[in-house]
């Protein structure tokens, strides 16, 4: 996604495109204009004129809805007002949000640690006694050995 200064260029760029196609359709379909000692009848045929009608509805959306685009972008933008000082305080909001997320994290990863010894601990007691478990039988198995 472009940033906005980039959209705002290709929203300006955009209504002046529909700006030159809509002179273009101007011209292409105005009726020619009377010279005097000059008769020449160019009368529009009532289809040309629905053409034109569909064509200026169609140019009066597009540029209204572009214009309308330009203003949202242009307000999206940082104001004037948004001085060194203010984006000075924002940062330091950032920054003291930022801190405590790391301490809420570093809680976290210590908790984890704690929690990761004492499962250690238990799997490590849990291998010794099924290795106690082991010698004691192979001791009973001997001595049962033995006695027959």
């Amino acid at each position: 996604m472009a940033d906005r200064l980039t959209q705002l260029q290709d929203c300006i760029n955009k209504q002046a495109e529909h700006f030159c196609n809509s002179i273009g359709i101007l011209q292409q379909f105005a009726p020619p204009s009377k010279f005097p000692n000059f008769d020449r009848s160019g009368s529009q045929t009532p289809q040309q004129q629905q053409n034109q009608e569909d064509y200026v509805q169609l140019f009066t959306t597009l540029i209204a809805r572009c214009a309308k685009d330009i203003d949202t972008l242009i307000e999206s933008l940082p104001s004037e007002e948004s001085s060194t000082e203010l984006q000075l305080q924002s940062l330091r909001i950032l920054e003291q949000e930022n801190q405590e997320a790391a301490e809420r994290l570093e809680a976290v990863v210590r908790n984890g640690q704690e929690l990761l010894e004492k499962i250690q601990a238990a799997l490590s007691d849990i291998a010794q006694a099924q290795l106690d478990m082991q010698h004691l039988t192979k001791a009973v198995t001997k001595s049962e050995n033995r006695d027959f």
